[in-house]
């Protein structure tokens, strides 16, 4: 199995990967918050720049897990602008993000947006395949509205040399709270299997314990490949207890709320400050590495059910000082 880190804006940039592969290093690929901009904006720049991912695999000979761009547009010139910008740079592959519901994406026909209008995704991926000297791999959803079109999307990925598919089964109406549509999983691996396409599918979308990814394989034991996103968030610790499953090691069954035992507390405390640290050496001003912080336990939170009352001072916290008493308190 290949376990990568999904692209979450805000949230997965280079300082949080580097402090995860740091403490955890679990993980084989990861994907970079989606760049859309084809000068390169300030924040996207600095997300990419090879001295701030010494630590990953951007071109196509290393033994470290690889780092992968990911790039939201519709326009197929301002594909190829980024990409050679990121060829240059030494990356080798990058990803096209066909998968974002956000509505002010999606009202521009990019991200999910773009599924809706399967001529035009058509000849959008015939000119960049063409053109693209780099990998590329595609996250999508499976529809817009509803999954009438997803087959018709299925042939036309079919046709290029797409290195991966990763499939999050939702349409883009379902952001992220709707269940997730197994039958359009299953839709993917059929039309695979019928038309003989040798392209890598990985699985996306609501992996938070080793219970739902056991559900994952027995009912999809042809997936060798997993995105995690929030439930990796919720508990950095997942990736490795699924190798470990995966290898055969009595891991213990993780259903519900997560209790970390001391010792795996003191590598988040760890992790945590390393966190904190670069988000403080990077913002201008404590509020915004505070706010920046505050967004990370909307998801690490969820992993500390029985320090509900620290928690909540974590969310209300008005200054660092406030902020890192709570989470003292969390830790303790």
């Amino acid at each position: 199995m290949r376990y990568e880190l999904a692209p979450m804006e805000g949230i997965t940039g280079y300082i949080y990967r580097n402090a995860y592969i740091k403490y955890f290093g679990d993980l084989d690929r990861y994907y970079t918050p989606f760049i859309a901009s084809t000068g390169l904006n300030h924040k996207e720049l600095n997300d990419v720049l090879p001295e701030h991912n010494t630590e990953f695999k951007l071109g196509p000979e290393s033994d470290r897990p690889r780092l992968v761009p990911q790039i939201l547009t519709n326009r197929a010139e301002d594909f190829l602008v980024i990409a050679d910008r990121l060829g240059q740079m030494g990356y080798s592959h990058v990803n096209l993000n066909l998968g974002c519901p956000s509505g002010t994406v999606v009202s521009r026909g990019r991200g999910a947006g773009f599924l809706q209008y399967p001529q035009q995704l058509d000849a959008f991926l015939a000119e960049i395949f063409q053109k693209c000297s780099l990998d590329i791999s595609i996250k999508t959803r499976v529809g817009v509205s509803d999954t009438a079109q997803w087959e018709e999307l299925l042939r036309i990925y079919a046709q290029y040399p797409v290195e991966e598919l990763i499939v999050h089964p939702r349409i883009q109406r379902d952001f992220y709270k709707c269940p997730i549509r197994w039958e359009e999983m299953e839709t993917a691996l059929g039309y695979w299997e019928r038309t003989g396409c040798e392209i890598p599918l990985c699985y996306n979308g609501e992996i938070h314990s080793l219970a739902q990814y056991q559900a994952l394989r027995q009912r999809f034991p042809r997936i060798g490949r997993v995105m995690l996103g929030r439930g990796l968030l919720k508990d950095p610790y997942l990736a490795g207890r699924l190798r470990q499953w995966e290898d055969g090691q009595q891991v213990p069954e993780v259903t519900g709320d997560i209790v970390f035992p001391v010792q795996r507390r003191e590598t988040l405390w760890a992790f945590h400050q390393e966190l904190l640290e670069g988000y403080r050496t990077v913002m201008s001003g404590d509020q915004n590495a505070l706010f920046k912080m505050k967004e990370l336990w909307t998801y690490f939170g969820e992993s500390f059910p029985e320090k509900d009352k620290a928690l909540k001072k974590i969310r209300k916290a008005g200054d660092m000082v406030q902020y890192e008493g709570a989470v003292r308190e969390v830790f303790s």
